[in-house]
């Protein structure tokens, strides 16, 4: 199993700034996943010409099931996150993230029903401020919406923000998870046109193993958003929570 994670950047271009969604597209469609965990999806904005992105790639990947978090609102429309998935989506929560007089933010929790088993997936986008995101991180894994599946094989995903890689060493080793995305040096996606910073994580827990985890470069994803797509290839299996995460 495959899942993306993808900061778009509202689908605009982080070097020549032009709005083309059809990149995005492009980009997530060559990757062949079967979930798809999305940060900075524009709605009825006009830098992206008034555009539903959520409803274009729920139909244009061909979701079973989509699942859009509208976390930040603007004079008109807005943006935030999606999830969307090839299999059906038993369990959809939002939580919000944010901080007094910091931007909104949040995570959306959802269960996925895979041909493997259910899977206990977040997709989120985290804070600038290194406290503001040490406090999303412990919010979302006390929060009760998230405890009431913490028993499943669990996938947290998405925009961390993280530059100096800290959470891993905080509530994530705290809470018994690890990191996918380690040594952050084989994960820069961060500007796509030449990453320097490993902004774009995953952190599992439970009967999950991963078989292969890397950031996908091409000439089309360096153009068509800020950050580069992270890939995680997966298997849910009663063995697995005592693997390594191990990555190539």
């Amino acid at each position: 199993m495959r899942v993306v994670s993808y900061n778009i950047h509202k689908g605009i271009g982080g070097r020549d700034r032009l709005y083309r969604f059809e990149r995005i597209i492009e980009v997530i469609e060559h990757l062949q996943p079967d979930l798809v965990c999305l940060q900075e999806v524009d709605h009825n904005v006009r830098r992206s010409r008034f555009d539903h992105q959520p409803n274009i790639l729920a139909e244009r990947l061909n979701a079973a099931a989509s699942f859009y978090q509208h976390t930040v609102q603007l004079k008109m429309g807005g943006y935030g996150n999606l999830i969307v998935s090839g299999w059906p989506l038993r369990v959809k929560h939002q939580v919000s993230l944010r901080m007094k007089t910091k931007k909104p933010r949040g995570a959306q929790l959802v269960v996925v029903e895979t041909p493997q088993g259910p899977l206990h997936l977040v997709n989120w986008h985290l804070g600038l401020a290194e406290s503001e995101r040490r406090w999303q991180v412990n919010h979302l894994l006390g929060h009760n919406l998230f405890r009431e599946s913490q028993d499943l094989p669990t996938l947290i995903i998405g925009d961390f923000n993280d530059w100096r890689n800290q959470l891993k060493h905080t509530a994530f080793a705290a809470h018994g998870f690890e990191q996918i995305t380690h040594p952050p040096s084989r994960f820069r996606s961060f500007p796509a046109y030449l990453p320097l910073g490993s902004l774009d994580k995953a952190f599992f827990r439970g009967a999950l193993t991963v078989h292969r985890a890397f950031i996908a470069h091409s000439a089309t994803s360096r153009r068509a958003s800020d950050h580069l797509p992270l890939v995680v290839d997966f298997e849910l299996n009663d063995s697995s929570s005592n693997g390594d995460g191990g990555t190539q």
